[in-house]
């Protein structure tokens, strides 16, 4: 097997295969994770049956694809299905046939329904099928394993995973595939020979944000900068026009989608609903809490509460490395060539607000770090709200155990250098957080940086410092 990091993805498959129950397993995420890949190259293709959905079709073509699998996989009726209920019916018919496939060691029957939200067309009745076929038949096979994938990962909560009806509590097992950590991105690099050293993988994660059907993209006869230009800021780049084919493939109302992204691309730390609504002139309702959810369950976003703050609300925040870099260079068409805005002050800028969002992404490394993986913890950003001059802290890592680390992200090329303004600006931040919220716990003041800070006078105000090398791990 060809498959870089998924550990714990890999460990679930084999405790699936060696069951002793039927297993009906979930995988979701947001496109171009590699959910497909880790799936077949896992199993090595070697499925008892395997169908995937077709974008953009309508429900006759749907039937029309999967009976064609069902004649690849033994199957003996040429007719399309009439209705769903009768495609999975046939499938049981494949299932149950003397030589079909198993897994070699177990004995295990692997399905796979890949893409199945895309089979559910409009007034299909796809999820009456698959309740049916499960609840009379595949929930009394010990030996039988259910894999469904979907990108359009809302679609897999609310209708299965979630599911109040018939798939109630059907699911035996859930799986969420997240972009590559910058380990992963590491290896993926190593894998195809790319030349690229830590700070450029790091600048790689802020603008592809670990998604490594981005990443196989890179030509390693170019530079990073090269590659940028060539897929991205090029208009026939294969990158140029990604955000759109991406969210018209996940949502079906991705208009509303877009707009709500839009506005919180306007602000680093993000929005609450309230503002969402005040600001951008998106109305109120069901729509746009299914939209917040489904961007959410996505991981485009991240929700997240402000503990210290008497009114109780959420913000939302934009986390997604590509579509920041998407909203932020080529919808507003800001700049032309990658190579030509390196080193200005707009990309140094850039970079620090970049690499927010990249430590943001991995607080299990910075955890692990600061030595408290196991410690339950809450992760927010604050605003002050009274005190003149304000401030702006926009990563608290609040712990169970008495401490929170008040973390200050700092993008540098070599070793950051804590000066008395530097200093005077997190002792400013660190009273006001205390003075604001009442908080009786200890302040430690985390330093995230990519290269360590130099030591000198005013370092000593630091408590805790993360690199680079912690962020890899």
């Amino acid at each position: 097997m060809n498959i870089i990091g998924r550990k714990k993805e890999q460990d679930l498959l084999q405790r699936c295969l060696e069951s002793k129950r039927p297993e009906f397993l979930a995988v979701y995420g947001r496109r171009r994770t590699g959910k497909t890949y880790l799936i077949k190259e896992y199993f090595r293709n070697q499925f008892a049956f395997y169908s995937t959905g077709v974008a953009n079709t309508k429900t006759k073509a749907q039937l029309s694809v999967f009976n064609d699998t069902l004649i690849r996989f033994g199957g003996k009726d040429k007719t399309i299905p009439k209705n769903w209920i009768e495609a999975f019916s046939r499938m049981r018919d494949v299932l149950e046939s003397d030589n079909i496939r198993r897994d070699a060691v177990t004995g295990k029957r692997v399905v796979f329904l890949d893409e199945l939200p895309w089979m559910d067309t409009a007034r299909s009745d796809l999820k009456t099928g698959l309740e049916y076929f499960w609840n009379s038949w595949g929930s009394t096979q010990s030996d039988l394993l259910l894999i469904i994938c979907g990108s359009a990962s809302s679609w897999i909560i609310d209708n299965v995973i979630g599911d109040y009806g018939g798939l109630y509590n059907r699911v035996t097992r859930r799986m969420q595939i997240n972009p590559f950590t910058l380990r992963e991105c590491e290896e993926l690099c190593i894998l195809n020979d790319l030349k690229m050293n830590r700070k450029q993988l790091i600048e790689s994660y802020m603008i592809f944000g670990g998604i490594p059907y981005y990443l196989n993209m890179l030509d390693n006869r170019l530079s990073l900068a090269q590659n940028v230009d060539e897929l991205i800021m090029n208009e026939s780049g294969e990158l140029h026009n990604e955000f759109d084919k991406l969210f018209k493939s996940l949502f079906r109302r991705f208009e509303l989608h877009c707009r709500v992204i839009e506005k919180l691309s306007k602000r680093r730390y993000g929005y609450t609903r309230a503002e969402i609504i005040n600001e951008s002139g998106i109305s109120s309702g069901e729509a746009l809490t299914k939209a917040l959810s489904e961007l959410e369950q996505c991981g485009f976003i991240r929700k997240y509460e402000n503990s210290t703050s008497s009114k109780q609300g959420y913000i939302y925040q934009l986390i997604d490395p590509f579509t920041l870099f998407y909203y932020y260079f080529i919808n507003e068409r800001k700049i032309s060539s990658w190579i030509k805005y390196i080193n200005t002050p707009g990309y140094n800028t850039w970079c620090g607000n970049s690499f927010e969002i990249l430590c943001l992404n991995h607080i299990p490394q910075i955890k692990e770090a600061l030595g408290i993986s196991g410690v339950e913890t809450r992760e927010y950003t604050w605003r002050s709200k009274k005190t003149k001059p304000g401030a702006q802290l926009d990563l608290l890592v609040d712990r169970s155990d008495g401490v929170i680390n008040l973390c200050e992200m700092k993008y540098s090329s070599g070793e950051y250098t804590v000066d008395s303004d530097c200093a005077d600006d997190l002792i400013h931040k660190m009273e006001t957080f205390q003075k604001e919220t009442d908080s009786d716990k200890a302040i430690h003041i985390t330093l995230v940086t990519v290269n360590g800070i130099k030591k000198n006078e005013y370092s000593g105000i630091v408590q805790n410092v993360i690199t680079a090398e912690n962020l890899f791990k």
